[in-house]
């Protein structure tokens, strides 16, 4: 079963900006997640996103920041559509006040919420100049004249500075401390193996293994990092790819359930019917493009 996984060279290519419309991009796109940050911006039409657990349809003037790790995907919610989408590096950021988490460490934190606070509108992002603050930093890429990386990161700086304080607002914890780096790279080796290896049988006490954890501590620094057990985790990255196998190929129920990890058929329905609030040959009707 393919990985979720998508691969970005962040040491040669660690800024990625372009532009998304009807003309040039059939959606949906896959559901994926990578180490980028990826940040949706409309210009122009509608587009529906999920992120993990949430949905979101984003109109006109509206951004949306996803984070690293996150496993999002991309629909069709009007026939004419222009976005803007910007991937970077989160290491390449400079937060300067000792008092703020590393980026990667902030962007947890805010995934933590049950509603996290992914999407802003206009009147949200002060210092950016919405519209404008996105054509710049995508021709500033393009154009790659000397010094770009620099110039780049520092808008992306305003940016963040905006979300920041929108996040500081809305609860969101800012503590410097609130992983170690030891259990940061363990936990990332850890969502790598269960993507890869979904549609096997993974025993949790061998991924605390991995992680030189005992279980019930493994399980909380789990919890703590991406709001559900590992258990329920592994169960969302084999509904993600019974969603791909639904919008991107004809294979019957049957299938999908054997590729996924999924004990049979039933099984996959009735998992997927509770997350999806419907089942998966009405999901393949509404949304798929076979």
């Amino acid at each position: 079963m393919a990985s979720l996984f998508e691969y970005g060279d962040r040491l040669n290519s660690p800024i990625e900006a372009f532009y998304c419309n009807s003309k040039t991009l059939k959606l949906p796109v896959k559901a994926h997640w990578h180490y980028f940050v990826e940040i949706l911006y409309v210009n122009r039409g509608s587009i529906h996103v999920s992120c993990n657990e949430n949905d979101y349809v984003l109109k006109s003037g509206e951004m949306i920041f996803i984070p690293p790790q996150v496993i999002h995907a991309i629909y069709n919610a009007n026939d004419d559509f222009d976005y803007s989408c910007i991937k970077f590096s989160p290491s390449k950021l400079q937060f300067v006040e000792s008092y703020l988490p590393m980026p990667d460490m902030l962007f947890r934190s805010v995934m933590q919420k049950k509603d996290p606070l992914l999407l802003f509108k206009t009147k949200d992002l002060k210092n950016a100049g919405a519209h404008q603050f996105f054509d710049e930093l995508i021709n500033e890429v393009s154009a790659r004249r000397f010094g770009y990386h620099t110039c780049v990161y520092s808008m992306l700086n305003l940016l963040m500075t905006d979300l920041i304080r929108r996040w500081h607002d809305e609860g969101v914890v800012m503590d410097p401390g609130l992983f170690t780096d030891t259990e940061s790279y363990s936990i990332e080796n850890v969502i790598l193996y269960i993507d890869r290896h979904s549609h096997e049988n993974i025993n949790v006490t061998f991924l605390s293994e991995m992680c030189n954890m005992s279980y019930s501590y493994f399980a909380k620094v789990f919890h703590n990092r991406y709001g559900q057990s590992c258990k329920q985790y592994i169960e969302f990255i084999r509904l993600c790819k019974a969603e791909n196998l639904l919008l991107f190929t004809d294979h019957d129920l049957t299938e999908i359930a054997n590729e996924t990890g999924f004990a049979d058929c039933s099984h996959l329905i009735r998992c997927f019917k509770k997350h999806y609030k419907t089942t998966p040959k009405q999901y393949r009707l509404k949304h798929g493009n076979i």
